[in-house]
């Protein structure tokens, strides 16, 4: 039946649904989510970023752990007539979809923070057709996508709440982000280490390492930042979108590290403890510098995410 989908949709492929299911699976990638995460909290909303933020988190933790634990390989590598595309999105093992988790629980995680209908609408499309975009492609069976959909969603309703009410506690928001960016970054570090020496699979680890690198430098940044910094997302739109422009801009050049110093694991590592400690702490500190950011010391307490 699986098998069925997967051919079904390869025998109605065309060059326009191609370009298109790779657009739309676009809105399930990591890239988009760091990119949507650092707006949020360079120019709407912190308490909005860091509940987004760690509601993706946990989903992309649950997903990570059960593709290392299933280790079940990708449609097109057992259906020798199926081609998958767009297939530099295709890493680690199949189920579950990470690209769908990701999006069942980013978008689902913002239906809940916004809790407007046109929004809430346009999440739900968004997480069907990056579902789709994957069986379309070749590079998940339907159940890996229907597995994503049932953990992101579930794993939103779940963790959103909670974390609403650890950004409301000051001392409980300081002492959970150490605690997560302590623990993140020492698993990163061994994730790397095992990885480079072989003593762990590559497919199963390569992301989860990635994914906990990022934590741990975020989390870090932002007990940092909630106890020392005190940046304001506030400013004119003209001033807010030149912010983010150089923000992302920096966050690109940290990525294309990957190209300038090749893709080993310490180099994997870095980049991504990188742009997590940039992210939250590191440009804000610097901006304010230079007037791109500027300090809402003592008013910038934690309030909850309306």
């Amino acid at each position: 039946m699986q098998t069925t989908i997967l051919l079904f949709f390869q025998k109605h492929a065309t060059p326009l649904w191609d370009a298109l299911a790779q657009g739309i699976t676009f809105f399930g990638e990591e890239t988009l989510f760091i990119l949507l995460i650092a707006t949020l909290l360079w120019a709407v909303s912190k308490s909005k970023g860091f509940v987004m933020y760690s509601t993706l988190f946990s989903a992309l933790i649950g997903m990570s752990v059960l593709k290392a634990i299933i280790r079940y390989p990708r449609p097109f590598t057992v259906i020798e007539s199926l081609e998958g595309k767009r297939l530099a999105t295709a890493t680690g093992y199949s189920f579950p979809s990470g690209h769908t988790t990701g999006a069942a629980s980013f978008y689902s995680a913002a239906s809940l923070t916004y809790k407007k209908r046109v929004i809430s609408i346009v999440c739900a499309l968004l997480i069907v057709l990056v579902g789709l975009s994957r069986l379309y492609l070749g590079v998940h069976w339907p159940l890996d996508v229907f597995g994503g959909l049932v953990l992101g969603i579930t794993v939103s309703i779940i963790v959103h709440p909670l974390v609403v009410k650890v950004y409301e506690d000051k001392k409980l928001l300081v002492r959970f982000s150490l605690i997560v960016g302590i623990v993140a970054s020492l698993i990163a570090a061994l994730l790397a280490l095992l990885l480079a020496t072989k003593r762990a699979d590559q497919l199963a680890y390569s992301d989860p390492m990635k994914l906990a690198a990022l934590a741990g430098g975020g989390y870090l940044a932002f007990a940092w930042e909630q106890t020392h910094l005190h940046y304001s997302t506030d400013g004119s739109l003209v001033l807010k979108i030149i912010r983010t422009l150089v923000g992302l801009a920096v966050v690109f050049g940290i990525q294309s590290l990957k190209s300038l110093l090749g893709s080993h694991e310490a180099v994997t590592l870095l980049r991504y403890i990188l742009i997590g400690l940039w992210v939250p702490a590191l440009y804000p500190y610097l901006g304010m510098k230079v007037g791109l950011f500027t300090s809402s010391y003592p008013q910038d307490l934690p309030s909850s995410v309306e």
